[in-house]
Order: C-alpha cells, then sequence, then structure tokens
C-alpha cells in the first residue's frame, strides 16, 4: 500500500543489513510516521505485545522474524534450544491472535530440516520471509474473491457507492500488505467501482479512527469515520450494505475471535438483514478448536481504557485522563462471534459458508486428526 504516494510494507529486512528488521511503529501513526529497527528477540517481543504492529497477519510475520533474530544471536551450537525458548516468550506476548503460534512452529519446523547452526540461521530467515511474502499474496487473493461480493451489490444498486462497513483496523497495516478485511474495497476502487467505508472509532486504542480512516485516505477511498455505537442505527436506516471484518483466530468450525465490539455488530447485521462477512487468510484459522468459546481471549491493562492520546493545538502528541482517578476499568481485546451470525467467510481460496463441513472441503490438507473427528 502506499503512503504519500511511496509503497510500503508493514514490514521488511533493512535493505543494508539484514540483521536489522524495519516495522512502522503504529502507535505514532496518524500523527507521525516513524519507521523503527528490531535487532533482537526483545525487540520483536515488546513490539507485539505493546503494539508496535498488530493485527493477525503482521503479528505473525513479526513473530516469524522475531525468531529469526533470536536464531543469529544464538550460538551456533545452540541455535534449536535458543529457538525453542524463544517460541515459548513469543507466545506468551499475546493469546488470541493465531497467525502468532503459526508462524513461530513454522520456524521451528524448517530449521530442524538442516543440521548445522549456520544452516538454521538461514532457514529461519528464508522462512520469515516466505511468511511474509506469503501474507502479502493470500491478502491480495482475499481480495480478489471478496471483489465478486462487492460487486454484485454495486449491479443492484446500478452503480451508486457501495456502502461498507468495518470495525478494528483489518487492513494493510494489520498484515504485510493490502489488508484482508480492506483487500475487497481496494479491489473493487481498482476495479472502479465507487464504495464508501464507514469506520469504527474502535476504542479503547482507536485502531479505526487511527490507522483504518488514515489507510483509507492514503488510498483516496470515500470513508467516514463514526463512534462505535452508530453501526447498528446505520443498519435500521438502510446505509449500510455489507459488513467487512477481518478475524485473529477462528475456529474451523467457523466461530471467530476479532476486536471487542464485533459480535455486537453481527447482532447488528443480523437483525437488518446486513450480510456479515469476515476476511482471514488460512493462517488464522486454529484447527485445534472446535468451538468459539475455547479461544484464548486476552485481557489487556485497564489503562488503555482509562487514557486517551491525540495530537494537541501544538502539534505534541499527549495523553489525557478521560476517567475520574480511582476508577476501575477491565479491558477485555476480543469478543466471539459464533458462525450462525456470519454471512460467509473470504479466504484466499475462496468465499467459504462458516461451517465446519464448509471449511474442511475449502482446506482439506491443513487438517489435523482432532479436527477431523
Amino acid at each position: 500500500m502506499r503512503i504519500h504516494g511511496t509503497h510500503f510494507r508493514t514490514i521488511w529486512a533493512d535493505a543494508e543489513n539484514e540483521s536489522e528488521i524495519c516495522i512502522i511503529d503504529q502507535r505514532q501513526l496518524p500523527h507521525q510516521f516513524v519507521i523503527e529497527h528490531l535487532r533482537c528477540l526483545d525487540d520483536a517481543i515488546t513490539a507485539i505485545k505493546d503494539m508496535h504492529v498488530r493485527g493477525a497477519g503482521l503479528i505473525g510475520a513479526t513473530a516469524g522474524f522475531g525468531m529469526y533474530l533470536a536464531a543469529i544471536n544464538a550460538p551456533e551450537e545452540a541455535v534449536d534450544e535458543v529457538l525453542e525458548e524463544a517460541a515459548r516468550r513469543l507466545n506468551d506476548s499475546r493469546p488470541t491472535a493465531r497467525n502468532l503460534g503459526w508462524a513461530v512452529e513454522r520456524i521451528l519446523t524448517s530449521v530442524k530440516t538442516v543440521r548445522t547452526g549456520a544452516d538454521k540461521k538461514k532457514k529461519a530467515y528464508k522462512t520469515a520471509c516466505e511468511i511474509a511474502d506469503e501474507d502479502a499474496a493470500f491478502c491480495k487473493q482475499i481480495g480478489e474473491h471478496g471483489l465478486e461480493l462487492i460487486e454484485a451489490i454495486s449491479r443492484k444498486k446500478n452503480g451508486a457507492p457501495v456502502n461498507i462497513l468495518t470495525h478494528c483496523n483489518a487492513g494493510w497495516l494489520a498484515f504485510v500488505d493490502y489488508g484482508s478485511a480492506t483487500a475487497p474495497i481496494y479491489a473493487a476502487r481498482d476495479a472502479g467501482i465507487a464504495v464508501h467505508v464507514w469506520v469504527d472509532e474502535t476504542r479503547p486504542w482507536n485502531q479505526g479512527a487511527k490507522l483504518t480512516a488514515w489507510e483509507l485516505q492514503q488510498e483516496g477511498i470515500a470513508n467516514t469515520l463514526i463512534t462505535d455505537n452508530a453501526g447498528g442505527h446505520l443498519m435500521q436506516q438502510g446505509m449500510v450494505d455489507m459488513v467487512i471484518v477481518g478475524s485473529d483466530r477462528t475456529t474451523h468450525t467457523g466461530d471467530v475471535a476479532n476486536k471487542i465490539g464485533t459480535y455486537l455488530k453481527a447482532l447488528a447485521a443480523h437483525d437488518n438483514h446486513v450480510p456479515f462477512y469476515v476476511a482471514l487468510p488460512s493462517s488464522t484459522f486454529d484447527w485445534r478448536l472446535t468451538k468459539g468459546t475455547e479461544i484464548p481471549i486476552e485481557q489487556r491493562s485497564g489503562e488503555e481504557i482509562l487514557w486517551i492520546s491525540g495530537i494537541d493545538h501544538t502539534g505534541k502528541i499527549k495523553s489525557v485522563q478521560l476517567a475520574a482517578p480511582g476508577t476501575q476499568a477491565v479491558n477485555f481485546s476480543f469478543d466471539i462471534t459464533p458462525s450462525r451470525l456470519v454471512s460467509a467467510l473470504i479466504t484466499e481460496r475462496g468465499i467459504v459458508q462458516p461451517s465446519k463441513h464448509a471449511i474442511h472441503a475449502l482446506f482439506p490438507d491443513k487438517l489435523l486428526p482432532s479436527s477431523q473427528e
């Protein structure tokens, strides 16, 4: 995607020094564009845990490069042992996004195919790059498949703008490129279809207000920021044609874990007969979990609710306290949308119904013995 006309990915190896990994520090957006360099495993863990990077696909790619950084800083005779410990620490950094554990497991498996420490380090780098490239490619394919859904609505509206509501940020900034929920929107724009996006602000981190709106502005796509609680009203008024959200983890039976508030949007969409789609690459599926209630839900600090940051009239970024001192807050980061509320899943292999049978039929090569029971 583009920033002021220049193409960027969200994570890449430094062209002059492959032992450093570059990321966009998303905490500074949209007011400042800051590129941060990750030089060791601790840097990668901090970036994931403290939200320098966020979003299922990007968390996975960062974990992959984090494993690589752990490998290159390890003694050659102890690469396997160092990576096992790195895997444990990375998996503990954020619990809900499936892509994180998936990427870590992929690196561990890949390095076992070679013997020497030097080869293991090379293999870790190669696999981390493959994870990032695959993430971008899968998101592009999600866009191509999701375009069909937007095209169908556009035809029914005789070319009038298709109004799409999205929650949180499942855009380019949440993946390596293209995004999941935004990929069909970009594909529709490229196909000449008029689209307009309703952007949920998405408290408490305000990923919609800070990231999605800014990202869409950079791409020249019409969008309007709304409060988190406005979506149901817009649907009642016939102002939403479809909802597209992302996912941090989806069971192999179609239950979806996504940013807190997604479930409420799905309920409103169901009540108002608005199609509700979830866009995700196959790396987000958890083939071990059957029920959404089994997905671990991250609970972050209540301070994220009690304080909010922004830019003041002098151009300085400041944090201010919203609630009275001593206010108690609980901060669940994700909720579960049951498959019955999901119209369809948009994946890199195509559009699929959110059911065990349909998902298994589309991804027979991904199944585990336990998921087939």
